[in-house]
């Protein structure tokens, strides 16, 4: 697994839908890549404090800005 398909699965593994071997891959793959491992950890934190606003409170522009952020910080690592 590379990076770009570890970011494109990050929602299905924290949702816990992944299928058992692409889960065992990804997992495999955050073991090794550092920038992936922050991806992460900055991903559950958003989502921790998003979580917290009502639904209502981000316009559909903000979140779009925030998922483009978030994959544009991976490659810039």
């Amino acid at each position: 697994m590379d990076c770009d398909e570890f970011i494109e699965l990050v929602t299905d593994f924290l949702e816990g839908a992944l299928p058992e071997a692409d889960e065992a891959r990804f997992v495999e793959h955050l073991t090794g890549c550092d920038g992936c491992e922050t991806y992460l950890a900055q991903f559950r934190q958003t989502i921790d404090t998003l979580g917290e606003l009502p639904a209502e409170s981000i316009s559909d522009e903000a979140r779009d800005k925030l998922l483009t952020a978030f994959r544009g910080f991976h490659r810039r690592e």
